[in-house]
């Protein structure tokens, strides 16, 4: 399974038969990549994150909770908040735990909240790859992410929604989240490459993806 961030909170990930889209953005500095896919999660319907129209083909688009299973892919959609309480301006999130090739992945989107409930823990207990926002503003900042990350214990983290060249929205560098995190010196790579036997035993790695 192969992991490519896109910028924002997009990402693709690709076994050797399913390509799952997660959040394709729309016009924020940033060039979307047009590609097929099988699968299509849209974490919230805000421009950032719902451009529906970069991604080719047919795919079975899943836009909310739920529990789904597409050509062994399976999806679970756990509700969040945008911001810290219910009923705040931005509303609410769907936060996603997919399992593919054996691996579990949790993609956080705007997650908001400044913790995460026993039901959400719950849900998300035993994940590998941890997708979490850390540029803060819109999401949690990188002291809040650093503290969701404790509370998970994934085996890598691979940061998000921060700010990067180009993009246009104001974050964060993900340089907060790493010094909360106590990381100096992150591995940096063009794309994850992993399986299930070839995740980290010992300690949570942070990875940081260079957009493709």
């Amino acid at each position: 399974m192969t992991i490519f961030w896109l910028g924002q909170s997009a990402f693709k990930i690709q076994d050797k038969e399913v390509t799952v889209a997660i959040d394709p953005y729309g016009e924020i500095g940033l060039k979307m990549p047009k590609f097929n896919a099988e699968v299509l999660l849209i974490s919230h319907d805000h421009d950032d994150h719902n451009n529906k129209d970069a991604i080719k083909g047919d795919p079975f688009l899943i836009d909310g909770p739920g529990e789904y299973e597409v050509k062994n892919v399976f999806v679970y959609g756990i509700p969040a908040y945008h911001d810290d309480k219910e009923g705040a301006e931005r509303g609410k999130v769907t936060m996603y735990l997919i399992e593919i090739d054996g691996v579990k992945i949790a993609h956080l989107s705007d997650f908001g909240q400044k913790s995460l409930t026993n039901e959400q823990l719950e849900l998300l207990e035993g994940i590998d790859i941890l997708l979490i926002p850390v540029g803060g503003h819109f999401t949690i900042d990188g002291e809040e992410a650093a503290k969701i990350v404790s509370q998970l214990q994934p085996r890598i983290v691979i940061p998000m929604h921060y700010k990067i060249p180009h993009l246009n929205i104001k974050l964060d560098p993900a340089d907060d989240f790493l010094k909360e995190f106590g990381v100096t010196n992150p591995e940096k790579m063009d794309k994850l490459k992993i399986s299930k036997k070839d995740l980290p035993q010992e300690e949570t790695k942070v990875i940081l993806l260079t957009p493709a």
